[in-house]
């Protein structure tokens, strides 16, 4: 499926800000790209683009006392398969966990593993380890938040969302990653674009989300403990450890978000040879 996505993001200020955006998507689907992704400014500024030390694009600008608009437009291909399942896939023992994963089994921002390790061996213990585990702790996590737009809040950590029970996509992706990690399971939070293609009907803002990615067997596995069932049509921006390693944009300085407009969709103008 070729698929149509980007966005329309606007700030106002009243003074020069700089800002980190990350806003590309992830270099492991540029061979997919069926048009070239570039980010264009209004007013236009000087911009360059960096990979930071988890493999993400990130872009530095600066915005003028005018305000910015942040524009891209792109598409791309995708083989429209649902997440992969693997129920077999084994739990990796800590001894054997490559070095470059081990940093997604700490404590981070938003994950508290120090807050709720007792907890989860109290109710992922006795689980078989591996998959069963993993999808025992998205399970809980569906069940044990309601999602709620308004509810949402920056500064809500797993150890919140799951004592408040509410939360957006973000949220269920930290408590359920932080479980993870408190069961030995490395845990990596994944954003990037998510439609409703895979609906039959709209179920609401299904642009930008946020899911996360469990270190099992070998092999990276993409779970959503929002939906808890596979979907279709992801395409990744960024992974890190939590939402502060992949903001959307940082800045820094006084600015106000004044537009938030991101599109995901099928663009039927295009075709794929069979």
């Amino acid at each position: 499926m070729l698929i149509r996505a980007g966005y329309d993001i606007a700030f106002a200020t009243d003074m020069a800000v700089p800002m980190l955006a990350m806003l590309s998507i992830h270099p492991s689907r540029n061979r997919d790209l069926r048009s070239a992704q570039r980010i264009f400014t209004q007013p236009d500024v000087t911009a360059y683009d960096y990979v930071d030390g988890f493999g993400n694009i990130c872009t530095r600008l600066t915005m003028p006392p005018t305000g910015i608009t942040i524009s891209c437009g792109f598409v791309i291909e995708d083989s429209f398969l649902p997440d992969v399942s693997a129920p077999e896939a084994i739990q990796v023992p800590l001894e054997q966990i490559p070095d470059d994963a081990l940093h997604f089994l700490l404590g981070s921002r938003y994950c508290e593993t120090d807050r709720l390790s007792d907890q989860a061996w109290a109710l992922f213990g006795r689980t078989a380890p591996g998959w069963s585990r993993v999808q025992a702790i998205c399970d809980y996590v569906h069940e044990r938040i309601s999602f709620d737009y308004t509810a949402a809040r920056s500064t809500r950590t797993a150890w919140d969302a799951n004592e408040e029970r509410v939360g957006v996509c973000r949220d269920y992706a930290h408590l359920a990653l932080t479980l993870c990690r408190c069961m030995n399971i490395p845990a990596r939070y994944c954003t990037g674009y998510m439609g409703d293609m895979d609906f039959p009907a709209p179920i609401g803002d299904m642009d930008f989300s946020a899911w996360f990615e469990a270190y099992l067997d070998d092999t990276w596995y993409t779970f959503d403990a929002r939906h808890n069932r596979p979907r279709r049509g992801r395409i990744l921006m960024a992974r890190g450890r939590d939402a502060a390693d992949v903001a959307l944009t940082t800045t820094f300085g006084t600015a106000r978000l004044t537009r938030f407009d991101i599109y995901t969709d099928e663009d039927r103008l295009g075709h794929l040879v069979p």
